[in-house]
């Protein structure tokens, strides 16, 4: 059987809820219509949605269309205050039905929802609705959808003149063109790709209060839809969490694969029942298998965009809230009683985002608008018999920061101990906050490292010029440090968020606000006070658009400053203006300094999100205030570490730039390093103790934070150098100096063969005129030609600094600079002469080893 789950969404009163009735009276599911307007349509059945007669929760019926399909119709809320409930209903669709009001067009509200069902991907029928009030021609109204759109609008309604109908469809696609002009007509098949694959968008016409229409657009769902080729392994997407009249908590998922059965365990959790809803009546079902939608009780721990089984879970959702409003409780209630209730409503509608102020005492809550808070307010006194009001709105603020910056947190009361760096990285807007580890396992063991991942993604940490959420930065983590005995979880939970506090006092922080995009669309004799009054509000535009004699401005505007402009578009438009908005984002604020100081944050007074550290001595713990945390840190500073290295170049040029070097020994290496950078100390690892270097190490420098080698090591050569002080070698090439070449590269694929390291030999090439070098594998090694300009030594700088932090490299180089400049990179030098014995020794051995066989 065919099953499909249909979203049918629309502006505020253009005819959803009654195209909805019409479809199941059509389809035969419902013997009576009914009506928004006299409160006994089908799926408004709240008595919240009869008295203000618009629909607020989605709702859901059950189809038949014939034996073999049948349809799931979701029923979502117009008004725009209530987009997110229809939002979340997006992730389960299979196909969409936009309701176009015939008689108002495109209204702002409908912009939004073409973008929605745009990042959704969901194939979508467009139904214009009461043309019976409409003077416009219907290919007129297919026209406007195109010019709004940008999309293959084509008139589905009329196949009189079958040609024109055909033609119209091939224009949409290469393959359906292909297709008419070879056979002269449209495969049905191929039509049903093109509208799943949202190349065609098919739009129908009618009246659904008069039932006009209506059944062609039951037969388009019947017969130019896809079946879905599901999965048998199991999967389900939660798009609702909601309660039953007694007051149980129940899931709405989707089963996207396999069969979900009553007893079946999920993440832990037993389902009890499983309920297939129609409108305020459902039936009880053993198993539900997939395409369906079902009411599951039993889950505790569900939450909308859930992925269940093989599904993953949904990406954060395109529409948010951007006004704060303090909830006002009545005289005499405990305020935490109060919150805890209030968050179960926060389950059933996850945009409440509910948030509790320590500080002061109070209850806070984030909606889309006006028309929602009278509706909560309604939904409180039904469930908790509580009389709430709101507080004046304000804007939901955000911030960020605009520097890389290492945000250090340090935890040592008496008997506890933990340290952690964070790399804190400002990232591009709307990116939200990520979480990763650059931490070697040899530092910190990996269980400690999954415990501060998972404490930086539990918090909701705040911002340092207004307590706002910080977004768009990495934060990673970088050193961190436990003591074997007096480490617990708690300690790093500690450790962390003071790191991340720490940071953000240190870093350049950004004030974020909330932008709208928006379509104006004016009476053309007014379209330059708009553009003024765009302007004036820190807005921007793009050039007008002109449409007979309307104007569209498109544009870019902070949300705070367009609060109530759409009254004021009213006014100077004599009802004639349109405006649609949709959050475009985050931006800098344009007046951050007065919002800053209306706000009146002190961070250093925020005991919950302290950034000061604490640390022991003599027994007792004591707080280091965190600009003197740098003073006091066990491990030394990881992006100290990484200066050091990007500053060796320039360091080592500055102090011997009046040197010829030549080859030079490893103590003169050491003195003239020692003076740029101080005594040089080894390290096993961060933190660790000073210990003495074996004999048989072939370096004398190792950088701050030793890096874990990773894959293969490397051997860089250079070539031309290594020829010269090869005496062999050298005196070939007084005679063939490309003889002298090839021989070296014998050599040294010989030795790869034996090493298995990856080896690159680089040959100056630099005096070659036009010369864009070449890289060439030669056996088993990479043979590299450098371009014009650039020397064997330029070119070994660039690959060491590029690779060295993560993989053992070796240099073979006789050049003095070249060796102290690699040294910095964390290269190990190898002498020219030294790898001349090296190679010997190795000989030696193959042959040794050969003669015992």
């Amino acid at each position: 059987m065919k099953r499909l789950v249909v979203g049918i969404l629309a502006h505020v009163d253009s005819g959803k809820t009654t195209l909805s009735e019409g479809l199941l009276y059509s389809a035969g599911e419902i013997k009576k219509l009914g009506r928004v307007d006299h409160g006994d349509s089908f799926l408004d059945n709240d008595s919240i949605e009869r008295n203000r007669g618009i629909t607020i929760f989605s709702k859901q019926a059950l189809i038949k269309l014939s034996q073999d399909v049948e349809i799931t119709l979701l029923d979502t809320p117009g008004h725009v205050d209530f987009s997110a409930e229809m939002e979340r209903t997006l992730q389960v669709l299979d196909y969409a039905i936009l309701v176009v009001s015939g008689s108002e067009g495109v209204q702002s509200h409908t912009e939004t929802l073409w973008r929605l069902l745009e990042k959704h991907n969901i194939p979508t029928f467009i139904f214009l609705n009461k043309m019976d009030l409409v003077w416009k021609e219907r290919f007129e109204l297919v026209e406007e959808l195109k010019n709004i759109f940008k999309d293959n609008f084509v008139d589905f309604s009329n196949k009189r003149d079958q040609g024109i109908y055909e033609e119209s469809i091939a224009t949409c696609d290469e393959k359906l063109l292909e297709e008419y002009i070879t056979t002269g007509n449209i495969n049905e098949k191929a039509l049903k790709k093109a509208i799943f694959e949202r190349k065609i968008f098919p739009c129908y016409f009618g009246s659904a209060l008069k039932l006009e229409g209506v059944d062609q657009l039951v037969q388009a769902l019947r017969d130019l839809t896809f079946e879905n080729d599901y999965s048998d392994e199991f999967g389900a997407k939660v798009f609702k969490i909601g309660r039953d009249s007694q007051g149980n908590r129940i899931t709405f998922m989707k089963v996207t694969g396999g069969i979900l059965k009553v007893k079946d365990i999920i993440n832990g959790e037993k389902i009890n029942q499983l309920r297939i809803y129609s409108g305020q009546k459902y039936s009880t079902s053993d198993q539900v298998f997939p395409g369906q939608i079902v009411a599951a009780t039993g889950l505790i721990n569900s939450y909308p965009g859930q992925g269940i089984g093989m599904e993953i879970d949904s990406e954060s959702e395109l529409l948010e809230p951007v006004l704060t409003y303090k909830v006002e409780i009545p005289s005499g209630s405990d305020p935490h009683t109060v919150f805890k209730k209030l968050k179960q409503l926060e389950e059933e509608e996850p945009k409440l985002y509910l948030s509790w102020n320590d500080h002061l005492s109070e209850i806070h809550v984030k909606l889309m608008g006006e028309m929602q808070l009278d509706i909560i307010k309604t939904l409180i006194k039904q469930r908790f018999d509580l009389d709430i009001n709101f507080g004046m709105g304000n804007i939901v603020y955000k911030e960020t920061i605009a520097n890389v910056v290492e945000g250090i947190g340090h935890f040592e009361p008496l008997r506890h101990y933990a340290e952690v760096h964070l790399l804190m990285e400002p990232m591009e807007p709307g990116s939200g906050l990520t979480f990763d580890t650059l931490c070697s396992e040899d530092i910190l063991d990996k269980n400690w490292q999954r415990l501060i991942i998972s404490h930086l993604e539990e918090k909701n940490h705040v911002g340092v010029l207004t307590g706002s959420a910080i977004t768009d930065m990495k934060i990673s983590l970088v050193l961190g440090k436990a003591h074997k005995k007096h480490t617990e979880g708690g300690d790093f939970r500690q450790a962390t968020y003071r790191g991340v506090r720490q940071g953000l006092m240190a870093a350049e922080s950004v004030l974020l606000e909330p932008w709208y995009y928006f379509s104006l669309c004016v009476p053309s004799e007014n379209v330059g006070r708009a553009m003024a009054d765009i302007q004036g509000m820190s807005g921007t535009i793009d050039p007008p658009e002109t449409d007979g004699d309307m104007s569209i401005i498109h544009g870019k505007c902070p949300v705070y400053e367009m609060r109530g402009y759409q009254n004021l578009i009213n006014n100077y438009t004599k009802g004639k203006g349109r405006l649609s908005c949709v959050l475009d984002g985050y931006y800098p604020c344009h007046n951050a300094e007065d919002i800053i100081e209306k706000i009146g944050y002190d961070p250093e007074s925020d005991i919950e999100n302290t950034s000061d550290s604490v640390f022991c001595q003599g027994g007792s713990g004591f707080i280091v205030k965190w600009d003197k945390v740098r003073d006091y840190m066990d491990l030394e500073s990881y992006m100290d570490s990484i200066k050091d290295c990007e500053e060796l170049d320039s360091n080592i040029n500055n102090s011997i730039k009046t040197q010829n070097l030549k080859e030079i020994s490893e103590s003169e290496l050491n003195e003239i390093f020692e003076k740029t950078y101080g005594k040089i100390q080894r390290r096993s690892n961060i933190g660790s103790k000073i210990v003495k270097p074996k004999k048989e190490d072939s370096f004398s420098y190792s950088p701050k934070s030793t890096p874990t080698f990773q894959g293969p090591e490397y051997l860089l050569i250079d070539g031309y150098n290594l020829i010269h002080s090869w005496q062999e070698l050298k005196e070939m090439a007084i005679v063939d100096f490309g003889a002298a070449r090839d021989a070296l590269i014998d050599i040294l694929c010989n030795y790869q063969g034996v090493k298995q390291c990856q080896l690159i030999v680089v040959f100056d090439a630099y005096k070659v005129k036009g010369n864009k070098g070449s890289v060439e594998q030669v056996r088993n090694i990479n043979v590299v030609y450098t371009k014009e300009a650039e020397t064997a030594d330029m070119y070994i700088e660039k690959v060491t600094h590029k690779i060295g932090r993560n993989h053992k490299v070796r240099v073979v180089t006789s050049d003095g600079l070249e060796q102290l400049i690699i040294m910095g990179h964390g290269a190990l030098r190898v002498s020219s002469k030294a790898f001349e014995q090296e190679v010997m020794d190795l000989e030696k051995d193959i042959r040794e080893y050969i003669s015992s066989l």
